[in-house]
């Protein structure tokens, strides 16, 4: 298959699921700026005039849930005469909290196979499998199409929040077509962007008018200003581009449909474009591997293409809940390593420490809330956890281990 159409999508903050993946995410900052030892759990629902928040949490920290909730929908921008049945001044806000269940406690507190190393004893949070992944399409050393899509999702929402276009709403998606080549991406086969808007855009009123109205606004405001840096550009002859493709999209946000925590995955992750072991990142702690180990397997697979080792990297990490180290590593390269599958696992093996409290120490994932002045985790939870050049976040920064990877890779060449 080496000619073909590959799709992805992404969502913007408004958008139902990621409202309920900020809030879960907000609640973990809160948590750990105070105590970073807390142990959290947090799922959020919201639906027309509703969040609740639920879950698990054991921590020593105080917070105005209540308060907290309400200023995530605030910033998002579902207030006042535009919240469209979801104002955060007015919803109702449900919390119903339970502590983390102490037999889960235990074995993460305690690895079932480091109780002679008290300093990074901590076993893993769940059993579960993650996945890495890396390429060489983007600098950022992510899919085009996921790239491309959260590109735009990010500057429809900044058009929105700057009032460029002051009928748009906050809810919204954005969808990518690339063309590959012998597996390249040549060409942007299809844009599509759905996106809330008031029912009367400067005064017009027929729902068709509205729609091309909409669609030439954003082609000139959010698609090319989205792209004009890229090798690849769209361009109106060759690009099929589709803008609310059922006529209108007035209704949207927590009164158009329920939201979930975690619903949303492969937006977080690659777009769909290389595997998902299933396990949700937002209002989880970092003991939980589906969100420490999902980061440094992207950190092993991004290191191992950023030194050259591979133009494409995917890495698979499993964990026994309460057990320290992986039960498996599995490296793919998809024919594109320069070693063999062997030795860049040897090479896994001898240059990233895999136990959840070692990740935990490397990126210093309980402190950086606090060093972040309160909001880190939260940042995340909206346009992916993966390949974003407008946050520091620690997987991402792996200059020194791509070095340290060359240099002890000159053995197997």
């Amino acid at each position: 298959m080496s000619d073909f159409i590959f799709t992805s999508e992404s969502v913007t903050e408004g958008h139902p699921d990621k409202i309920c993946d900020q809030i879960s995410d907000a609640v973990l900052d809160a948590l750990l700026t105070e105590d970073p030892e807390s142990r959290v759990a947090c799922e959020t629902v919201v639906n027309t005039g509703l969040c609740l928040l639920t879950g698990e949490i054991t921590s020593k920290a105080k917070l105005d849930y209540i308060k907290l909730v309400r200023d995530v929908i605030k910033k998002i921008g579902y207030e006042g005469s535009k919240a469209g049945g979801f104002d955060a001044n007015s919803c109702a806000v449900l919390v119903a909290l339970d502590e983390q269940s102490p037999d889960i406690s235990q074995g993460v507190n305690e690895a079932d196979d480091m109780k002679d190393d008290l300093e990074n004893n901590t076993g893993a949070g769940d059993q579960g499998i993650m996945f890495g992944y890396a390429c060489d399409e983007t600098p950022e050393m992510m899919p085009l199409p996921i790239s491309l899509a959260h590109r735009l999702a990010i500057r429809l929402a900044k058009v929105r929040h700057e009032k460029v276009l002051n009928y748009l709403l906050p809810d919204g998606k954005t969808q990518v077509s690339i063309d590959y080549k012998d597996g390249i991406p040549v060409s942007i086969n299809t844009i599509l962007i759905s996106t809330q808007h008031t029912a009367e855009v400067d005064g017009i009123t027929n729902e068709e008018e509205i729609r091309k109205r909409i669609e030439e606004d954003l082609w000139i405001n959010v698609v090319l200003p989205a792209t004009e840096d890229l090798k690849i550009k769209p361009n109106s002859q060759n690009t099929r581009f589709l803008v609310n493709p059922t006529g209108k999209f007035v209704v949207g946000g927590p009164q158009g449909d329920a939201g979930l925590t975690g619903r949303k995955i492969i937006v977080d992750t690659y777009g769909g474009y290389a595997r998902h072991g299933g396990g949700a990142f937002s209002g989880k702690d970092p003991t939980k591997v589906d969100r420490s180990a999902a980061y440094a397997a992207r950190y092993v697979a991004k290191s191992i293409v950023k030194a050259k080792l591979a133009k494409k990297a995917e890495v698979q990490l499993s964990y026994a809940i309460g057990v320290a180290k992986p039960i498996s590593i599995l490296i793919e390269t998809f024919g594109t390593g320069v070693i063999s599958q062997a030795n860049l696992t040897e090479l896994i093996k001898n240059n990233f420490d895999l136990r959840p409290a070692a990740i935990i120490k490397e990126f210093d994932l309980k402190n950086l809330p606090k060093k972040m002045g309160g909001e880190f985790f939260k940042k995340t939870a909206s346009y992916g956890h993966f390949g974003r050049n407008d946050l520091n976040l620690p997987w991402e920064n792996v200059e020194d281990k791509a070095k340290q990877l060359i240099e002890e890779a000159k053995v197997f060449v």
